[in-house]
């Protein structure tokens, strides 16, 4: 089996904003959404590069991530857009209300997984996240319509390249950034390469000290009756910027600067606006530079992007919501495990949908609804206390 990851260049930051402060930060994360305006906000004397610090050269987001849920409002940005957006906001704010919102100091590195074809979802989450479960690094998992990424520690790097190796993915370094590319299995079928060693998700130990944590802790699954969401896509805007060239080619001459606005689908970008100001009751939009936005979002919203996204409109999606909000953020082992447990039990097949999203204080699961009402009936008795366990 083969997967490239890529290390994404620069660092990132989690913020956790509160709902209840969620409409005080809405403007700044229109800011960061939309970073056509950002020259705008800065003084003249702030260098170039600073201004744009996490973009490409056609003014695209590296990596973002805006999550609304019913828990919170989560952000992955480049640390330059948390220092020169986010922060000064926070500022302002009373000193009972900046507590609340929880910016991380810890700088992270994300990796983007390029799917490979014969990696099933489950077995993809899994072959991603257990070597790092097993060598104690904390992440974040973030799954979208084209590719999975990770966020790590900056200073764990080195720990995941050499977590990565052990399990048998080969490094080799590519320009500025970073490919681990999967070795080819010797041993036939979907076996694993590299180490011999059992998988971590089967690890009992790990499993238990998980378990055992989230139950200490009161951690449950949670199902919004009557929430479904839907994984999309916007369309690739590159064939509508080309007509709108050739267009105005026709025209008489148009001096303008090439700008962010010139490589994006402006009826996607107004419908997602549209979505973050009403506050929904649940949507996850995923920037990159090499991809077209991605969203996971709720179905009763789909009708305001009318034919400007792709994707399997049809298959609905149930969210199973943990709460990690008391855990430490160095906590490890909670994708792998809850996932891996899942897939043990479920016995789930290729032909299974299982993705998960991190936010920066909870874990959402996704699942069809048949299998999510399964996976709620697997997970109670595990994270149930045990002194209520007792009592029942």
């Amino acid at each position: 089996m083969s997967a490239n990851i890529t290390f994404l260049e620069g660092t990132y930051r989690l913020i956790h904003i509160p709902l209840d402060l969620y409409a005080t930060f809405l403007q700044p994360i229109l800011r960061v959404l939309i970073p056509h305006a950002q020259s705008l906000q800065l003084d003249d004397q702030t260098p170039l590069d600073v201004r744009f610090e996490g973009l490409s050269s056609e003014y695209q987001h590296a990596f973002m991530n805006i999550s609304v849920t019913r828990f919170e409002c989560s952000l992955v940005c480049h640390t330059s857009w948390a220092e020169h957006v986010f922060e000064p906001v926070i500022r302002t704010l009373p000193p009972e209300q900046a507590q609340a919102i929880w910016s991380h100091a810890e700088s992270y590195i994300v990796l983007s997984v390029a799917s490979a074809a014969e990696l099933d979802a489950p077995t993809r989450v899994l072959e991603l996240t257990s070597p790092l479960a097993a060598a104690g690094i904390p992440i974040f998992f973030i799954t979208t319509y084209y590719s999975d990424y990770i966020l790590a520690p900056a200073h764990e790097q080195l720990n995941v390249i050499a977590a990565l190796h052990e399990r048998g993915f080969e490094l080799s370094e590519s320009h500025d950034n970073f490919y681990v590319c999967r070795r080819n299995s010797t041993t036939g079928g979907r076996g694993r390469s590299g180490s011999s060693s059992p998988p971590p998700f089967s690890s009992e130990e790990l499993q238990s000290a998980t378990f055992e944590l989230l139950q200490t802790h009161r951690v449950s699954p949670h199902v919004d009756p009557g929430l479904e969401l839907v994984m999309c896509a916007s369309r690739d805007a590159m064939p509508f910027v080309h007509a709108y060239a050739r267009l105005i080619s026709y025209g008489r001459e148009v001096a303008v600067r090439d700008t962010w606005i010139d490589h994006v689908d402006t009826k996607f970008y107004a419908a997602l606006v549209s979505v973050l100001v009403s506050q929904p009751r649940f949507v996850s939009v995923t920037l990159t530079q090499d991809d077209p936005p991605s969203l996971l979002i709720d179905k009763s919203l789909l009708s305001l992007f009318s034919n400007s996204i792709v994707g399997d409109l049809n298959t609905v999606l149930t969210p199973i919501f943990l709460d990690l909000v008391t855990l430490p953020t160095e906590v490890t082992g909670i994708v792998c495990v809850v996932s891996g447990r899942l897939v043990h039990e479920m016995d789930m097949k290729a032909t299974s949908e299982l993705s998960y999203l991190s936010t920066a204080r909870a874990g959402v699961v996704i699942l069809p609804e048949q299998q999510a009402i399964q996976a709620v009936k697997i997970l109670e008795p595990l994270m149930k206390p045990k002194e209520e366990s007792m009592e029942s």
